[in-house]
């Protein structure tokens, strides 16, 4: 099941109900805040929609507060907080330079939404892994051998590789297979279960 979160909705709650730029650190402190009881209450595993279609603007401070920060929660590797994937919406062009810097700067990586309605993965991602997740996205979701014979590599390889981007959450694992987070996982993701 996926889940709605609107970033200028929390900013109004949190900071002030005018405002629709995100800047400062603490204020982007206090919308993660916000977003992080909003995941509390929907369970253990999820997939999250981060809408930033009404942010008119983003500084570097808050991508870092929002954005690195929640993402790191969920990509421990000895113990993240939940297993919660994230699809952000509504990124536009000001706000990508803030979010590219934050994410190289912390070795992230994350899928976004276009305007199509096409998913994409920005931030700091190797070519053998991008070209993983756009072969699971073609294939929506699919068993590790599935996989490896649609990308043409070895079955160790394709597993070390879904196992790597399932960390970085930008796959799901459900019982039998993967599925890449974005689009088509948000209406027709197989049963997860661990």
């Amino acid at each position: 099941m996926s889940h709605h979160i609107d970033v200028s909705s929390l900013l109004r709650k949190s900071v002030c109900e005018l405002y629709s730029n995100l800047v400062t650190r603490p204020t982007g402190a206090a919308v993660r805040c916000e977003i992080e009881q909003e995941l509390d209450r929907i369970g253990e595993r999820a997939l999250t929609i981060i809408d930033f279609s009404h942010v008119k603007l983003l500084d570097f401070s808050c991508a870092d507060e929002i954005i690195a920060k929640l993402l790191l929660q969920y990509i421990a590797v000895d113990a993240p907080r939940r297993e919660v994937y994230f699809v952000f919406r509504g990124i536009n062009e000001s706000h990508m330079d803030a979010i590219e810097q934050v994410l190289h700067r912390h070795k992230l990586a994350l899928v976004t939404q276009l305007a199509d309605g096409a998913a994409r993965l920005i931030g700091e991602i190797r070519d053998d892994e991008r070209s993983a997740w756009e072969t699971m996205a073609k294939l929506g979701a699919a068993p590790a051998n599935e996989f490896a014979a649609a990308a043409g590599i070895a079955q160790d390889v394709a597993d070390r590789m879904l196992d790597s981007l399932w960390r970085r959450r930008l796959l799901i694992r459900y019982e039998g297979g993967y599925a890449a987070v974005g689009t088509r996982t948000l209406t027709s993701l197989p049963s997860a279960t661990q």
